[in-house]
């Protein structure tokens, strides 16, 4: 979801699980943008544009993309490290050990590291950050994975353990979305206590998220003085703001008809790298007409999603036809599965009991591509008899009717998350999907011993879920960044909608 992406805190890299070593901090993207940084401003302020302002700066209240892409990394960071490349590493803890039945965990923290407040990092600390994700009140979404934990004990200041109450393969890959925050710290909502390599600086809402070098940082100290994120309401006067030299980079261009202004001019670079956003039409699977799995069938075969691709990104993006991108371990292109065909759709619906078709109501969030995809959708479905009524809503509006209270027949929004695919083994989760068998194989997945076990099981519940039609995916995002020549470093890759700054150098 963007904008409002509560979803916006989720998952990659099981093979994390023998991971153990140390790390000389946030810095050192695997993936970066731009030239060589040599002879570079160690003092710049790097300008940065964004259309996704966080709703507040605390990812378990529903803070959105914009708190992840502004803060994680950057302000908070976790126990594990998830790169730019997908990969996990330790950052925080410097080590663990399991036992030999997989449900203790004993992690190492690394000593000496200091919150923005001046306190020092405790195992208390690190207590208190997991159990506020596991609080009742928590909107994180990474909370259902966790519910695995039994215990968590603090045997010294340095040492966690946690006891779970079955194996998890993703365990530690999940810890990686658990932001350490002082555990005396309040108000985060509107402030941070964080020990990433910057401090928030000022937020003035509605216009500018500042950050500034942390002086007392463990690890590698950030290459630049100061980071501003600057927010847009629409991606034009986004790209004016890059084109006159207000920004230094854009952090996912929403303009693919503007690109060819940067393509062609050597002052600036266009970066197309990997995305795990997802478009989804989602059916409320509990709902008539969508609890049956042919009306959901039809309703796929009716939307010719290359061309809606085409009319929102151009050459951008990829129809891949179901919940997982090529960036995970379990892809398959599955977009064959159902590919368009109207005249097929119509049938369907006749044999599913609405041979004249029926109405529903799409609930559409209230900011870009929703609106002219939502409009797409309902023309192509108006072929085969069927009635689209959109109804635009805010994202506050999206989270308590359609997240919380699954009060939808369907809706579209974006799901940011690699590995996500999990979710539709959750039968209360706001879709409603409910296969057995298919919850079968999520749970089998995650208590395997080995990768190869996990990916192959997690294979055959993603054919099994777009065979059911449980929703629609219907294309997978580019990841474009727009930046100016005078900078490198910038991350390429759009993994959960993290944005790391740390390592971004500006030419002298």
């Amino acid at each position: 979801m963007r904008t409002t992406r509560l979803l916006a805190t989720v998952a990659a890299a099981t093979a994390a699980l023998l991971l153990a070593g140390c790390s000389s901090g946030s810095g050192g993207s695997s993936s970066s943008g731009g030239a060589a940084g040599a002879g570079y401003d160690k003092n710049a302020t790097i300008q940065v544009g964004s259309i996704y302002e966080p709703q507040n700066l605390d990812n378990t209240a529903g803070g959105g993309q914009g708190v992840t892409e502004a803060l994680y990394g950057n302000v908070y960071e976790s126990l594990f490290k998830l790169g730019d490349d997908g990969k996990v590493t330790p950052l925080l803890a410097t080590s663990y050990s399991t036992s030999s039945d997989g449900l203790t965990y004993t992690f190492k923290l690394r000593t000496g590291v200091k919150f923005h407040s001046g306190a020092t990092m405790t195992s208390a600390d690190v207590k208190y950050s997991i159990e506020k994700v596991l609080a009742p009140a928590s909107q994180s979404a990474r909370k259902s994975d966790l519910q695995v934990i039994k215990s968590i004990a603090t045997p010294d200041a340095n040492s966690v353990e946690v006891t779970l109450s079955q194996r998890s393969i993703s365990f530690v890959y999940n810890l990686s979305y658990v932001w350490i925050i002082d555990h005396t710290a309040t108000n985060l909502k509107t402030s941070e206590d964080g020990t990433g390599p910057y401090k928030l600086d000022a937020w003035k809402q509605g216009s500018t998220l500042s950050l500034t070098r942390f002086a007392g940082y463990w690890g590698t100290p950030a290459t630049n003085k100061e980071v501003v994120f600057n927010y847009y309401k629409d991606a034009t006067a986004e790209n004016n703001a890059l084109q006159s030299g207000q920004l230094d980079v854009v952090t996912s261009e929403q303009s693919p008809d503007a690109l060819t202004q940067f393509d062609n001019n050597p002052s600036f670079k266009v970066n197309n790298g990997n995305s795990t956003t997802k478009l989804l039409l989602a059916f409320n699977d509990k709902v008539k007409p969508f609890n049956n799995t042919a009306v959901r069938v039809a309703i796929t075969e009716a939307i010719d999603r290359p061309a809606l691709l085409k009319s929102i990104w151009g050459t951008y993006g990829k129809v891949t036809g179901s919940m997982v991108p090529p960036t995970d371990p379990w892809y398959e292109n599955l977009s064959s599965v159902y590919p368009y065909d109207p005249s097929k759709a119509k049938t369907a619906l006749t044999q599913a009991g609405y041979p004249n078709g029926f109405s529903f109501t799409l609930d559409t969030p209230n900011y870009d591509p929703h609106p002219a995809a939502a409009q797409f959708i309902k023309a192509q479905l108006a072929k085969i008899g069927v009635t689209v009524k959109i109804n635009i809503i805010t994202p506050d509006e999206w989270y308590t009717k359609v997240y919380q209270n699954h009060d939808f027949t369907a809706t579209m929004q974006e799901h940011v998350n690699d590995r996500d695919v999990v979710w539709y083994g959750n039968p209360d989760f706001y879709w409603g999907y409910n296969n057995p068998q298919v919850t079968k194989l999520i749970n089998a997945a995650e208590q395997s011993t080995t990768t190869a076990e996990q990916t192959a099981k997690l294979k055959q519940a993603n054919e099994q879920i777009v065979k059911d039609a449980a929703s629609d995916w219907l294309y997978l995002y580019p990841q474009i960044v727009v930046a100016t020549t005078k900078i490198s470093g910038y991350p390429l890759n759009g993994l959960n909608s993290q944005f790391y700054v740390y390592d971004i150098k500006k030419q002298s």
